[in-house]
């Protein structure tokens, strides 16, 4: 080839690998606003129809008893599509590499959490993003599989504006009938966590993602699910502020705390490779009571705070003193799950007991959620087994530990 043909097919190259890092710029920079836009908390009310009937029934022998689908795929496909571009840019037209890189921006939603913003903690105390000491305290809701219509917007919402609470925790059975890895709908219980997540976030209230270790005991047994599932959801809602991640309920039966911290160890990593900093709450042998094992040899993370339940039927001044030591120690505590019964989730209640553990918990500005959402005909459920409302309820559709857990709640 001569000297003149060999000079215009070079013309003609650069020409083409110009046009192409040009139209793939673009491309990516469409992407990426689509990106942002995609971000905001979704404004659409998430509802579930039907009545809740319970299939399943929680024996706490220690302590207690697609709206979002779509989306998440899409962002899924953007991101891929992202990566593509980004890819194919890098081989048409390589950036230095010293560009600097746009941090991924995270959303505080709206009203009580988008306030707060993103959580920390200063020693044993959850304080937001500016530092301030923050209390969380609301309801958690019994098996997304046994009562999926109380994971709905107007429900959330009643909670929030009429019982005055600010968090919301969703309970998911990896095991018992119907469970995550027992053979449930596993793509229904996701949607039902997307449901409940995206309804929190447009009412501004935070919301824990609850793996409700209880029947198989040591959370090992489902790691690798439970690995997977952490992964999805922590990579749905990096972006998100308002939620918590608690990844064991209540280990029980033998299991130790060695195993325990070695499960943990090895979900948290999973966690934290999409959410380097959002609040991790793990379970606590023997039904989430000996705390004290976990302030002997606590997890090397940052943001870990660690689960104690109390039934206060059952549990009176032996633990609540046990929660005051750990705390006066340095351990961080949530009480992700109580309530005024016995440990069974049954039995009478007993509020002068209480009274006691809020006294303990008010010192310390400890967050607490109250077991249960559902109107299961049992006395840790907060709404009557004969009302079938699963929003707006009176008070006279309350249990009477509902009347009396509402009450707490608004004199706050």
């Amino acid at each position: 080839m001569n000297e003149e043909n060999t000079a215009l097919v070079e013309s003609i190259a650069e020409s083409v690998a110009a046009s192409v890092a040009e139209s793939v710029a673009e491309s990516a920079m469409g992407i990426s606003e689509d990106q942002e836009s995609s971000s905001s908390p979704a404004g659409t009310k998430a509802r579930l129809g039907g009545n809740a009937e319970s299939s399943g029934v929680e024996t706490n022998n220690g302590v207690g008893a697609e709206t979002a689908s779509s989306a998440n795929e899409t962002t899924q496909n953007t991101q891929a599509q992202t990566a593509q571009a980004s890819s194919t840019q890098a081989q048409t037209a390589p950036t230095p590499s010293s560009q600097a890189q746009t941090p991924a921006v995270k959303t505080s939603g709206a009203g009580f959490a988008g306030t707060h913003g993103a959580l920390h903690l200063d020693g044993t105390k959850l304080v937001d993003q500016n530092g301030d000491p923050i209390q969380h305290y609301g309801m958690s809701t019994h098996g997304l599989a046994w009562f999926p219509d109380y994971v709905n917007y107007d429900g959330f919402q009643t909670l929030r504006d009429d019982w005055n609470t600010n968090c919301v925790r969703l309970a998911m059975y990896p095991h018992e009938y119907g469970g995550y890895c027992t053979g449930g709908d596993q793509n229904n219980l996701k949607s039902l966590v997307r449901t409940g997540v995206d309804a929190a976030t447009d009412l501004g209230m935070y919301v824990i993602i609850d793996w409700h270790v209880m029947q198989e005991q040591d959370p090992n047994v489902y790691k690798e699910q439970a690995k997977s599932f952490f992964q999805e959801m922590s990579s749905t809602y990096a972006d998100h502020t308002n939620v918590l991640y608690e990844i064991c309920n209540e280990p029980n039966g033998s299991t130790s705390w060695s195993s325990v911290k070695s499960y943990a160890e090895e979900v948290i990593p999973v966690i934290r490779a999409n959410d380097p900093d959002a609040i991790i709450i793990v379970g606590t042998p023997t039904w989430c009571q000996d705390i004290d094992k976990a302030k002997a040899d606590p997890l090397d993370f940052d943001n870990v705070m660690y689960a104690l339940h109390f039934y206060a039927g059952t549990h009176k001044d032996v633990l609540w003193n046990r929660l005051d030591s750990c705390v006066q120690n340095g351990l961080p505590v949530f009480i992700s799950e109580f309530g005024m019964c016995d440990a069974s989730g049954n039995g009478a209640n007993d509020f002068n007991s209480t009274e006691n553990w809020f006294n303990v918990i008010e010192r310390y500005n400890l967050s607490f959620c109250c077991w249960n959402l559902a109107n299961k005909n049992e006395s840790s459920s907060v709404i009557s087994p004969s009302c079938s409302k699963t929003s707006g309820w009176s008070e006279n559709e309350l249990s009477e530990a509902g009347k009396w857990i509402r009450n707490y709640f608004r004199n706050k």
